[in-house]
This record gives C-alpha cells, sequence and structure tokens, in this order.
C-alpha cells in the first residue's frame, strides 16, 4: 500500500489550527500526529497551511469553459478537462457541477451544455484523466417549458447529489428589480426596449402558466431519491418557508437578509456565494455575502462561477467577519460534504479520504500550491 507523509504543515482541523504531520495510507488519512517528522520519506510543506479538499456544492465554470467568448463555443469534452483541470489547481476536490435543465428564452446554449455535460462526465469519469471527482447538481428553471424534459433524462442519473429549484423570471429572485434586469438583457442580447418588453410579458404569462404546476411536479418526481434540495435567491422569509415546508432544506444565494436570517430560524441551510466575498459584494446588487456571515447566516460558501474563489473567501472571511480559520475553512470543506452526504470527506481525521490541499499565503492573499485526492497528487 502506497504511503505519504506531510509533515511541518499547519493543518486546519475542526477545532484549531496546530502544527503537525499527516499519515497517508491509500487512498484514506491513517494518523495525524503533532510535530515535525525526521523520518527521510516526509515530504515538508514549509509550514504552509494544510486543509481538507475544497467540497464545491455549486459551479457553473464549466459553461465558461464551453462558451469562452459570445457565439465560440468550444469543444465540450476539451472544456470539460479545461474546468477540471481549474477545479483541481483551485484546491476542490470534490465538484458538484450545475448543469441548468430549462431555458427561459436568453440562454438556450445552456440545454446543450446539459446534455453534453452530462455524457462527457459518464465517458470520462472512468478513465483517470479527471482531476477531481465529479457529481451532478441540477439546477431546475420552474417556469421553462422545456425543464420537464430535461429533468426525465437524468432523474435516475447515480451522479446526481442534489438539485435545485429555479426561477429566474423577471420581477422575483436575483431579478426583482425589473429596470436592471431590462438593461442587463439589452446590453447582453442587443435587443431592442421593445423587444425587451416582449419577452418579460411572455416570460411573466409563463410563469404564471407553468411554475406552480412544474414546481410539484418536481417535487414528486425526485421523492423517492431523497436528494438535499435547495431553493434559488430566496428573496423574502414567506419565501423560505414555504420551501421548508415542502421539504426544500437548502437556501441557496439568498438575495435578502431577511431571507438568510429567516432560514436560520428555520434550521435551513445557507450556501452563499464565495465570488460575493472576494468582490466585496453581490455583481447583482444583492445582499453581502460577508454581512450574512457576521449574522452568523450562512453554513456553506459555493464558488458559483469562479472555483479559484473558494480558498480566497475562505481567508477574506477570517479577516472581515472575525470568524476563526477552522470555521472559515469547514464552510468550504465540512459543511458542504455533510450538505450533499458525502460523510467520508471533508476533514482532517484518521479514517477519512486523503483529500488534502496545500495552502501558502503571500501578502494575505492565500494560493494552492499542492492537491491531493484519495491520495494521489493531482496538482
Amino acid at each position: 500500500m502506497k504511503e505519504t507523509i506531510l509533515t511541518n504543515a499547519r493543518l486546519v482541523l475542526p477545532q484549531e489550527v496546530v502544527s503537525g504531520t499527516v499519515l497517508i495510507q491509500g487512498e484514506a488519512i491513517a494518523d495525524i500526529q503533532p510535530g515535525r517528522s525526521h523520518l527521510s520519506a516526509a515530504e515538508d510543506l514549509e509550514g504552509d497551511h494544510l486543509i481538507p479538499g475544497v467540497v464545491d456544492v455549486h459551479t457553473d465554470n464549466l459553461e465558461r469553459q464551453v462558451l469562452p467568448r459570445a457565439n465560440a463555443r468550444w469543444p465540450s469534452r476539451s472544456a470539460m478537462l479545461a474546468h477540471d483541470a481549474q477545479c483541481a489547481a483551485a484546491g476542490v476536490t470534490t465538484v458538484l457541477d450545475a448543469l441548468c435543465l430549462g431555458d427561459l428564452g436568453f440562454d438556450a446554449g445552456r440545454g446543450q451544455t446539459f446534455r453534453d455535460g452530462v455524457r462527457d462526465l459518464d465517458a470520462l469519469a472512468g478513465t483517470g484523466l479527471l482531476k477531481s471527482q465529479h457529481f451532478l447538481h441540477l439546477r431546475c428553471e420552474l417556469p421553462a417549458r422545456d425543464m420537464p424534459e430535461a429533468l426525465e433524462s437524468v432523474a435516475e442519473h447515480p451522479r446526481v447529489l442534489m438539485a435545485s429549484l429555479m426561477d429566474h423570471s423577471p420581477g422575483v429572485g436575483q431579478y426583482r428589480d425589473i429596470a436592471r434586469y431590462r438593461a442587463m438583457r439589452q446590453r447582453q442580447m442587443q435587443l431592442s426596449d421593445a423587444e425587451v418588453t416582449k419577452r418579460i410579458e411572455e416570460l411573466l404569462e409563463q410563469r404564471a402558466r407553468l411554475r406552480e404546476p412544474q414546481r410539484r411536479w418536481l417535487l414528486r418526481r425526485l421523492a423517492h431519491r431523497d436528494l438535499p434540495l435547495a431553493s434559488h435567491d430566496d428573496d423574502s422569509a414567506g419565501m423560505v418557508a414555504q420551501n421548508a415546508e415542502d421539504g426544500i432544506r437548502i437556501s441557496e444565494f439568498p438575495v435578502v437578509m431577511e431571507a438568510a436570517e429567516a432560514a436560520r430560524r428555520l434550521g435551513v441551510a445557507v450556501i452563499a456565494g464565495a465570488p460575493n466575498i472576494v468582490r466585496g459584494g453581490s455583481h447583482s446588487g444583492n445582499v453581502a455575502a460577508a454581512d450574512m456571515i457576521r449574522a452568523r447566516a450562512v453554513d456553506a460558501l459555493a464558488s458559483d462561477y469562479v472555483p479559484a474563489a473558494l480558498v480566497e473567501a475562505a481567508w477574506r472571511a477570517v479577516a472581515e467577519t472575525g470568524i476563526t480559520l477552522p470555521a472559515a475553512i469547514a464552510m468550504i470543506t465540512e459543511a458542504p460534504a455533510r450538505m450533499v452526504r458525502l460523510e467520508d470527506r471533508g476533514r482532517i481525521a484518521a479514517g477519512l479520504r486523503a483529500d488534502l490541499a496545500r495552502v501558502a499565503v503571500h501578502a494575505d492573499l492565500p494560493f494552492v500550491r499542492q492537491v491531493w485526492r484519495a491520495g494521489e497528487r493531482v496538482a
């Protein structure tokens, strides 16, 4: 059995940071010892931090690789490998690829990205080419006419670990500011004001007709899988409460503090976006994730669209919100792992998978130097 010794590291454990040594045997952590190993085979980490491999339960990064520029679709399998490499380099050893099911008329290419992504993951997962371990997170656009058909195609897929119920209609959630939504669509799609107005009217009519029936159908269709279910862009306490009553126990990216605090009171887990912390606020004008952390209303962070944001966000959270480094690291490792019921990872502890990342800090900026997944060096 292969044995690896990592020593002279600052081990970020669940409750403390200690200088010590980690012994890896095969795919698992075999032992943790304080102090430095003097064995010649030990690898000196030079006092850098050693954290559990990062668990990212929501990343759209594949979409950015598929469409590096507007109207420049990249070959899908090449895009998947580029996405995987970026995740591993960022210390992310477990990835839930968040693929969008359903089109509301402005992102028609997402359907192809979903189909290609599932196909490519199935083709690559057993080849040894992927550096990180990939699963699926189904982002289900409730008012989209094509959402049920897309969901039916993957409802029984064994790699699906999570589903989120989304509504990106104008006037609700992330897009509750209609004027901002209108300006965004005109800029992105180069449409006239009349064209955008017509599309908004169509989407609102479609939402009124389809959202609730398709929401009920989705909950029934996935009930037997007992998957962790998330709502998306909650914009009120009432929305959080309704979702909780229906068994949706995760609130993903709440857009107002009221929703995040309601989730905390109801015992609903909250996911915030790591880029929100790195950038110093929401790119959409919504609540700042750092403020939610200060209010103790965040359980986990997700990369959303930048895998490298997760490690940096953890360190920034320590500096800006006053939480401890173990608490911040737990938000990108242990908490998301438990959220999607992966109990074999997320902590540096004997018996767990040897998913680990070495992190150095330069002028307050953390950067990942080495990564191990299941005991094997992958970055």
